[in-house]
């Protein structure tokens, strides 16, 4: 390195605050401070060893919108509220809550017996329920969980005339005229592990069932009943405001054709020869009881079934004069 190198870095070195600054008194004088102030980028000083140099506030340049500012609080705040936006925002505790169960495996509940049909001839109506939870299989009994209002709509639509216990399930027939049957036989602990195959198979079975008792009515407990049975019956699915509660005009089951060779079931459980023919039974479709329906309110669900109760107490007035004479 040669001296007048030597002298040029050592001048370098020196600071700012060390240099020599004159007070101008006129503007030449602030023109020549800012010339003073300033260094070139050409010089061979490497950056990041170069003194700080000292700039007049009126000199200092702005920040360009090239450069890159710590992010202030207002904007990281509005970047945690867009991110926030992405995320789901239900919790995983309400999502498991709300989610359904999804299908279950006949095995699952393969320990559970199917529930025995309360069935009998000529009966005033038939209940027919979606499949035996795991309560009432495990009681032996027709909608035995506390929370199902089954008997309780029973009694307040005038069909019983006080309410039964579950366990007086098998006094329907002889006391009341009415019988039940599920339109699946196998346990689920609720609705949504059956699946539409299997209740749609399930239409044929209760078909024949009905065929062979031949009550007057039957009584589907549940919109999801009757829907596998619009769907076996038309093809299709029921379309929006095809559907209405109650008596469903036109619609007959278990109908007997001329030469059908159908068994009518006896008080016994044991079958009868009947081959006549048969009109079938009317169809009316109750809201399901279950506690865990709640798409009617109480009032409706009462509404529903008292027009039910009104018909059945009708047909026990007309059997009863029947009888008499």
């Amino acid at each position: 390195m040669s001296d007048n190198v030597e002298e040029e870095v050592k001048h370098q070195e020196i600071s700012a605050d060390e240099r020599p600054v004159p007070a101008p008194a006129s503007f030449a004088g602030r023109l020549n401070l800012a010339s003073y102030a300033f260094v070139p980028e050409s010089s061979t000083q490497d950056k990041a060893t170069r003194s700080p140099v000292r700039r007049s506030p009126r000199n200092t340049p702005s920040v360009s919108s090239s450069s890159s500012p710590s992010p202030s609080k207002r904007s990281l705040k509005r970047e945690a509220s867009d991110s926030t936006l992405l995320r789901p925002s239900v919790s995983p505790k309400k999502r498991s809550r709300s989610a359904p169960s999804g299908y279950a495996h006949p095995s699952t509940y393969s320990h559970l017996a199917p529930l025995t049909d309360i069935l009998a001839p000529n009966l005033i109506l038939i209940f027919v329920g979606l499949n035996p939870g795991v309560m009432t299989s495990s009681k032996g009994h027709a909608y035995a969980h506390p929370s199902n209002l089954f008997w309780k709509l029973l009694h307040s639509s005038g069909i019983t005339s006080r309410r039964l216990l579950p366990s007086e399930d098998v006094t329907l027939p002889e006391k009341w005229s009415c019988g039940n049957t599920n339109i699946v036989s196998r346990p689920t602990r609720n609705g949504s592990e059956l699946s539409k195959s299997e209740m749609d198979e399930g239409v044929s079975v209760l078909e024949e069932k009905v065929r062979k008792s031949r009550p007057e009515a039957v009584v589907v407990v549940g919109k999801s009943i009757w829907e596998s049975l619009f769907r076996v019956r038309n093809g299709r699915g029921l379309k929006k405001g095809e559907f209405e509660y109650g008596w469903q005009d036109g619609e007959m089951m278990g109908v007997a054709a001329e030469g059908d060779d159908v068994g009518q079931v006896n008080g016994s459980g044991e079958e009868d020869a009947n081959d006549g023919p048969w009109e079938g039974a009317r169809i009316f479709v109750a809201s399901s009881t279950s506690g865990l329906a709640a798409t009617l309110s109480p009032a409706e669900k009462e509404r529903i079934w008292g027009e039910l109760g009104s018909w059945v107490q009708q047909r026990r007035a007309e059997r009863l004069a029947a009888a008499v004479e």
